[in-house]
């Protein structure tokens, strides 16, 4: 859209209100709303004040004024508000010089597929995530100095199926993947996530229980361009925590909630285009695997401890990335095979269709800077021609220890995946996509609020092993 044609956007559906979003460092969506009458053209050139260093990872108070300039092709109506409401996205630009703001990462996204463009590798780089999230009746959390609790339950849960009020049919750990109702208990509440994620502008090609009990689910998006589907990664994860919480539901896209069962990852389907075609096959290749494809893999392999710090940001990404279930942590390549790093879905002959998953990731990642990261490491990869270890087509879980040592593994912690970035970003500084500012301000955020926050604090499960000993 133009911004002349979002105006009339907004107008033609009544809009009273007009939401003005964004996403900080991190990746959580910030937002303010203004009258529709203030909403006009002037804004897309003007654009809308606010105070940066009020949010996380971005200014200091000496340099707080900032400025949001609304991207036009984003607008959609807001499928949750009493009021009609328009929800638009914007871009961070300074208010002084009107260059873009570089720890925007909304800008990091534009820019790491300018820079693909540039390599004459590609025009088009395709992501698909698949987002996993649970959804609990209730989830219940307390941190204080004289102790800290955590409780989720639902309905599904086998650790309910002793209880007198439950309803029955609940789920076996690991026993969630494609049952009916009535042990899928969640099928309406997820089609109305669907529905309105159609509503908002979202292509979503189908949903389902997954594999955890206690409510795991699973809403697929139909891939796109990179900045596009980190746009409506954001919306999808609004909408499901909104919907879930209309509904007495609590929706949470934190990696690993339950202890012994699965955890939820966002696998990223990628292939890179070049004049509306596919660069990525090869009839004659390992699993019909280009050359460019190989390298591309070899990249993300050779980078990926520093990719996880972008792609699996919590501390509690590593309660899920461990060996079993399903835990993608051996840094290898495969066709078809769930326990690889890298996994090449092989279900369809067409050179359209070629693609490689890698299945690290999870859905607390700001999709901004984990899908741009992973396009660098992948260009990265290709230019530097980076051969990844042969494939194996093994489940690499059950091999046996000598053939296992000499697989590398994806690192055991948030503080390890952070001092892989800081050692290894060159790759990433190509083109200015990133900068060694966004990186600093994102390492620095990360090792303080959530490293030595975590460290600092006492683990129930320690009371369990030494308070009387």
């Amino acid at each position: 859209m133009t911004p002349k044609e979002a105006v009339s956007f907004v107008a033609e559906n009544d809009a009273q209100i007009v939401d003005i979003r964004f996403t900080d460092l991190m990746g959580t969506w910030q937002h303010f709303s203004i009258p529709v009458n203030h909403f006009t053209e002037d804004r897309f050139e003007e654009g809308l004040a606010f105070d940066g260093s009020s949010i996380r990872g971005f200014q200091t108070i000496n340099e707080s004024d900032m400025l949001l300039v609304p991207d036009p092709d984003s607008v959609f109506m807001d499928p949750f508000t009493d009021v009609a409401t328009a929800v638009i996205v914007c871009n961070i630009e300074d208010p002084l010089t009107r260059q873009p703001y570089a720890k925007d990462p909304r800008y990091t996204a534009v820019k790491a597929e300018q820079y693909l463009k540039s390599t004459g590798i590609g025009d088009t780089i395709f992501i698909g995530p698949e987002a996993e999230f649970f959804v609990f009746d209730s989830l219940l959390f307390e941190n204080g100095p004289s102790g800290a609790m955590y409780k989720v339950d639902s309905d599904e849960a086998f650790w309910n199926s002793g209880k007198e009020s439950n309803t029955g049919f609940t789920i076996k750990p690991k026993g969630g993947y494609f049952p009916v109702a009535p042990v899928d208990k969640l099928q309406d509440l997820r089609t109305q996530m669907t529905l309105k994620m159609i509503d908002a502008g979202i292509n979503v090609e189908m949903h389902h229980h997954e594999v955890a009990t206690a409510g795991q689910c699973e809403i697929d998006m139909k891939f796109d361009t990179l900045t596009k589907m980190a746009d409506q990664l954001m919306k999808y994860k609004y909408i499901v925590k909104q919907t879930a919480y209309q509904n007495g539901y609590v929706a949470t896209f934190m990696p690993k909630p339950i202890f012994g069962d699965n955890g939820s990852g966002m696998h990223c389907h990628q292939s890179i285009w070049k004049n509306g075609e596919p660069t990525f096959y090869d009839e004659a290749g390992y699993a019909g695997l280009s050359d460019n494809a190989r390298w591309y893999i070899g990249g993300l392999l050779r980078h990926a401890p520093a990719l996880l710090a972008f792609c699996a940001p919590t501390t509690n990404s590593y309660r899920r990335l461990v060996p079993g279930y399903e835990a993608p942590i051996n840094l290898m390549y495969s066709a078809r095979n769930r326990s690889a790093c890298v996994r090449i879905p092989m279900v369809s002959k067409s050179p359209k269709a070629k693609r490689l998953e890698f299945r690290a990731p999870d859905p607390m990642a700001n999709p901004y800077l984990a899908f741009s990261a992973l396009l660098m490491a992948g260009l990265d990869g290709i230019q530097n021609r980076i051969e990844p270890p042969k494939p194996l087509d093994k489940d690499l879980y059950e091999l046996p220890p000598l053939e296992r040592a000499g697989i590398e593994q994806t690192p055991g912690s948030l503080r390890a995946t952070l001092t892989a970035l800081a050692n290894d970003h060159e790759f990433l500084l190509k083109g200015d996509v990133f900068t060694t500012d966004l990186i600093e301000s994102y390492i620095e955020y990360k090792l303080v609020n959530e490293c030595d926050a975590v460290d600092l604090r006492p683990h129930p499960y320690e009371f369990y092993l030494y308070a009387d000993n």
